[in-house]
């Protein structure tokens, strides 16, 4: 075996896997909070995506400054989400909660096609996808330079998120919140504020997420399915654990590149779409929870 096909493949998927962890860390962020699974994260990336290029292209206005506007876009929208449609359905079941964002799901995907239209539109970010040359003169091994900024861009994301809510005043009312909402709310914690900014926070991710997986693989509508990936995610790392989405993510990357490019020609193409799944449904055999989330004991 060549070893530096190896970590060249075993890189790859990391670099994605940092990437699939961003939109991972949208559902958590939601789901700590509120206890809500927001499936409509998904399409909330593909809005950020095309609403960026629908200004770009409809105002002629560049990227520096499409980019504001969107991110202000999206934490409106989270926002607006979180007054609109979630607010009212406190204390609502679960499952009420659920179906609720799945409604959700097709009103954002059809507003964002609404506004800026169904085609596929190319996004140009100011990063050319072309190897890196010091890897491939040192080391021989073929690593885009796109990969691996976007992957740096999420790193540091992720970085200022886990900062932001581990080390502020916002950041100890949300893990207040998530323990238990009533007491948070008989210690004076404005519960309604913390999903207001959770919500915006969650839309911001979907932004950056858009942004690079809309670079990579043109914006379409293809970009809603983006969120799927992020189910392996959750469930290797935990529902409500950021590192657990962080070390999920490089998980499901690499094990989905090394078994394309290793298993695959053994039992057919196509391996990288369902392999991530099958790990996590062996998983759940195994640590239903997680391997960062909290055991849940019930007692009867």
């Amino acid at each position: 075996m060549n070893i530096n096909f190896f970590f060249e493949v075993l890189i790859g998927g990391l670099l994605s896997g940092v990437m699939y962890a961003l939109v991972a860390i949208g559902f958590v962020l939601i789901y700590k909070a509120s206890g809500v699974f927001n499936f409509a994260q998904g399409a909330m990336v593909f809005f950020a995506a095309l609403t960026c290029v629908g200004i770009m292209d409809k105002f002629g206005l560049s990227l520096w400054l499409a980019i504001p506007l969107t991110m202000l876009t999206m934490i409106v929208l989270g926002m607006a989400i979180e007054r609109v449609v979630l607010r009212p359905l406190v204390n609502q079941p679960e499952i009420t909660l659920f179906m609720a964002t799945i409604g959700l799901t097709f009103f954002i995907e059809g507003l964002a096609q609404l506004m800026w239209g169904s085609q596929v539109h190319k996004l140009d970010l100011p990063i050319e996808d072309v190897p890196m040359q010091f890897l491939m003169d040192h080391f021989d091994i073929n690593i885009s330079q796109f990969d691996m900024v976007a992957a740096g861009v999420c790193a540091v994301l992720v970085i200022c998120l886990a900062l932001l809510f581990s080390k502020t005043k916002v950041g100890r009312a949300l893990r207040a919140v998530a323990d238990d909402h009533q007491a948070a709310l008989a210690v004076g914690i404005p519960l309604q504020r913390i999903w207001a900014v959770v919500w915006g926070v969650a839309g911001l991710v979907a932004l950056v997420a858009g942004l690079l997986w809309g670079a990579r693989n043109g914006v379409q509508f293809a970009l809603t399915f983006v969120a799927l990936k992020a189910l392996p995610v959750l469930i290797l790392g935990g529902f409500t654990s950021v590192p657990g989405a962080i070390v999920g993510g490089l998980i499901i990357g690499a094990s989905e590149k090394l078994a394309e490019v290793y298993i695959g020609p053994m039992v057919g193409g196509g391996i990288e779409g369902w392999f991530p799944y099958v790990l996590a449904l062996l998983f759940l055999l195994v640590r239903p929870e997680g391997l960062f989330g909290e055991k849940i004991i019930r007692r009867i």
